[in-house]
């Protein structure tokens, strides 16, 4: 059973997506709360594998509670939510640590498929929102993230890339000619090398470090 936490500032959104969670035989809604402060002491009591994370909260914002969260021993997985596809807080609360975001009018499949994503290990980087997100918002050149991404062989270079573009391990796999075992290699590898906590942060750091620029 995957165990969630809700946090966002509207009771009626809250109430939607616990009835959306609770109607999965595998997924669990163990506590909501309003704010960033309240959250970040229900994951440190609670200990739920995934927290829903609203962005803009009052008390403390979604990006503050996401740092603190993260920060916690054997922290939770944090999902953050977005009003807009293109949310100015968004890339900020993904480098505090969270493992990925939704939109909040999007399919209720994508949120549940999200959840179980984030549990299993891995980072949601949708197409229609990370990379809108990112070309809008991807930063200049970040020395640190070129010196991170310079350590990369040509072939990490490739599947960072394509990673970037919101492919699979199996879509990069067919594009690269090579098993998906291999491309989990590559990835562990390029996690390792970036310093990197998930995909999503890797993908951030690819684009803070030219390898991907806005539209390409």
């Amino acid at each position: 059973m995957i165990t969630v936490l809700l946090v966002d500032d509207q009771l009626l959104v809250r109430a939607g997506f616990r009835l959306v969670v609770d109607s999965q035989p595998d997924l669990t809604v163990v506590g909501e709360v309003g704010d960033g402060r309240a959250a970040v002491a229900e994951a440190a009591r609670l200990r739920p594998d995934v927290v829903v994370m609203d962005v803009r909260m009052p008390v403390m914002d979604g990006i503050e509670a996401t740092r603190r969260i993260t920060a916690q021993p054997d922290p939770p997985k944090v999902v953050v939510l977005t009003t807009f596809d293109v949310d100015e807080h968004a890339l900020a609360a993904i480098r505090a640590g969270a493992s990925g975001f939704l939109l909040k009018d999007g399919a209720p499949e994508d949120m549940l498929a999200a959840l179980r994503t984030v549990h299993a290990g891995d980072a949601v980087i949708a197409p229609s929102t990370t990379r809108r997100l990112l070309d809008t918002l991807a930063p200049a050149s970040d020395p640190a993230a070129v010196r991170a991404v310079a350590s990369l062989t040509d072939r990490e270079r490739d599947v960072l890339v394509a990673m970037a573009r919101g492919r699979s391990n199996a879509e990069i796999g067919e594009q690269l000619i090579v098993s998906t075992g291999t491309v989990k290699t590559h990835v562990g590898r390029i996690l390792a090398k970036l310093g990197a906590r998930d995909r999503v942060q890797a993908v951030v750091a690819a684009y803070e470090a030219g390898l991907v620029r806005p539209g390409r």
